[in-house]
């Protein structure tokens, strides 16, 4: 789970980079070659973007909310 904007944040960078990545090896590797590397990252996206959407829907604790 993201526990605080400043993961938030990174969580988010990382899905960004993940999905350069992704777009890079489309324009190097064959189709099943992308296909097979991409499995991974496709994965852990997924997992991230869970973890994001835990953390979004979560009711702000109003002490910190401000």
């Amino acid at each position: 789970m993201v526990p605080n904007a400043a993961q938030l944040q990174a969580t988010q960078g990382r899905i960004l980079l993940f999905e350069r990545i992704l777009a890079g090896a489309r324009r190097t590797y064959s189709p099943s070659n992308d296909a097979a590397m991409a499995e991974g990252y496709l994965l852990e996206i997924d997992k991230l973007q869970a973890d994001i959407r835990a953390n979004l829907s979560r009711v702000p604790d109003p002490v910190k909310a401000g």
